[in-house]
């Protein structure tokens, strides 16, 4: 069975203006331009990668309007909110917008039981009435979890047609590779750390934060994953983990913004700055990134 929504898909950063809480739109064409040319087969935009919380419902709103007719890849966006009118306002812009698909988080900050999760997504899908499809925004690590009874139940009504897994939960992504087997949902995997596993598992596609810094990477170890060229996957899989580690000494996502502006674009301050300390890990990560990667796209161009 085949999924409308396959291959890689980068999430993106979202560039900001200096000074202010808007989204650089022209920035963020040239950043969409650079995902489109390194060959990513789609893009995810204002997901965590994007951080999608630091700006207002308007805003995301008006990037929404214009970010498909600049993409030539299907646009994917996270309509995630606080609320839920919020979610269902941002979610009918998307699909107003032309959007390939819309990615929806459980209710987060404050708790909710798994049945009240249930009832949110029945209401929330009855309400908006959407035309493109609905994936479930799986990311525990910042809300509450989406079990797999919970995720199949919806799957088998039709209020979900798909889920981007961000758990890095390699039990709980087998169960839904289990469940993808005998039923039509998309099943992306959203945590870099699990692409050899899930793609040589099978799932229909990546949504990777890693990939807006280093396409040429993910897209050459999805290559060799899906082929299964095991000496190629192993060699590519140790950088992705080099990378990894050094981004997780910074705060989500401040390193994988730090490597695209790297790579030559003008994204714009970060969100937050935490002082004297937070800098010297920055600079400490420009230095190793300048150094490790003209190594790693060599390497990539041979796959």
């Amino acid at each position: 069975m085949m999924s409308a929504i396959q291959g890689l898909y980068a999430a993106a950063v979202t560039p900001r203006r200096l000074g202010t809480q808007d989204i650089n739109l022209g920035a963020t064409w040239d950043l969409i331009d650079y995902l489109v040319a390194h060959g990513t087969q789609g893009i995810v935009l204002l997901g965590c990668t994007g951080e999608f919380l630091h700006f207002s419902t308007s805003e995301r709103m008006r990037l929404m309007g214009v970010a498909v007719k600049r993409s030539r890849v299907p646009v994917i966006f996270n309509c995630s909110h606080s609320s839920f009118d919020g979610v269902v306002e941002l979610s009918q812009s998307a699909d107003a917008a032309g959007a390939a698909a819309v990615l929806v988080m459980p209710p987060y900050f404050f708790k909710y039981s798994q049945q009240q999760t249930l009832d949110f997504y029945r209401q929330f899908a009855e309400t908006a009435q959407l035309e493109c499809p609905l994936l479930l925004y799986n990311i525990p690590q910042f809300t509450g979890p989406i079990e797999f009874d919970t995720a199949a139940a919806l799957f088998r009504e039709g209020v979900a047609q798909g889920i981007k897994d961000s758990s890095g939960n390699l039990p709980f992504f087998q169960q839904l590779q289990e469940l993808r087997r005998q039923q039509q949902f998309a099943l992306m995997l959203g945590n870099d750390t699990l692409v050899v596993p899930a793609r040589s598992g099978g799932c229909d596609g990546i949504i990777s934060g890693v990939a807006c810094a280093l396409p040429e990477l993910l897209i050459a170890l999805d290559r060799a994953a899906v082929a299964g060229v095991t000496e190629v996957a192993t060699r590519l899989e140790a950088r992705l983990r080099q990378f990894i580690e050094q981004i997780d000494r910074l705060p989500t996502p401040v390193g994988v913004k730090e490597a695209t502006a790297a790579r030559g674009l003008k994204l714009g301050p970060h969100s937050l700055s935490c002082g004297g300390t937070f800098q010297k890990d920055i600079d400490a990560f420009r230095e190793w990134f300048k150094d490790w990667l003209p190594a790693v796209l060599n390497e990539c161009k041979h796959v």
